[in-house]
């Protein structure tokens, strides 16, 4: 395949080449001749020549650069700008919806109408029953009550002890210093215990007579008689509590 032919714009090497091959050869002077010398001669102007077009051509082309490079067209793409986001539109706002109002039902008033009088009832009364003669009722018997006899009263010191109560002091009422007298209310049965004890006179101190009534449980006494028999008695007891100080 043949190369296609392309158009090569004249060069001012081209120029001057086309200028130096169509120059007219120096003609033999007068007394030179056309020999083998003078064609040397003409051939070495020829070459120097040449070269002086083409450092001539080289600085003509740079110069044409700079004016082409200067002259060339400036592309200038404009760019559109972006388009704005589009608002969207709002949500369609329901209407709404209307509802006819229920229709109000107004009662009609009720008129009462009075009823007429009922006849009066006749009622028929029975006659009174017989009168019947009745016993009175006998008296209920009355009993008199002997109230319980009196507890024998006996004074502290005739009382005599088969085994006398415990006397222990608390603890925490000998730290704490604390002394004082219990008088105890005694019951004693007819062998001789006591059935009750109760406290007739504080000491001052709870634990104190808290203590007494806890001794005076394990007290055992002897009996008394009356007429020769054994009865209940009571007695008021002091019970003492001293610490020393």
């Amino acid at each position: 395949m043949k190369p296609a032919h392309a158009f090569v714009a004249p060069t001012p090497f081209a120029a001057a080449e086309r200028h130096v091959v169509a120059a007219p050869q120096p003609r033999p002077g007068f007394g030179e001749t056309s020999g083998p010398g003078g064609r040397q001669r003409a051939l070495a102007v020829g070459i120097v020549v040449l070269h002086l077009l083409g450092l001539w051509g080289l600085s003509q082309m740079q110069g044409l650069r700079r004016t082409v490079a200067q002259i060339a067209p400036v592309v200038v793409r404009l760019v559109a700008p972006a388009e704005p986001a589009k608002p969207q539109p709002a949500p369609p706002v329901a209407a709404p919806q209307l509802h006819a109002p229920a229709p109000l039902l107004i009662e009609a008033p009720l008129i009462a109408v009075a009823a007429a009088p009922a006849p009066p009832a006749v009622v028929a009364v029975p006659p009174p029953p017989p009168t019947v003669a009745t016993a009175p009722a006998a008296p209920t018997p009355v009993f008199p009550v002997t109230p319980p006899p009196a507890l024998k009263q006996v004074p502290a010191s005739a009382v005599r002890y088969l085994k006398e109560p415990r006397m222990t002091v608390p603890l925490m009422s000998r730290r704490l210093r604390e002394s004082g007298v219990v008088h105890l209310r005694i019951v004693v049965d007819l062998r001789g215990q006591p059935r009750e004890i109760t406290l007739a006179r504080s000491s001052g101190f709870a634990r104190l007579d808290e203590q007494a009534l806890q001794d005076m449980r394990s007290a055992r006494f002897v009996p008394q008689t009356e007429n020769g028999q054994p009865v209940e008695w009571e007695v008021i007891a002091p019970m003492s509590y001293e610490v020393d100080r």
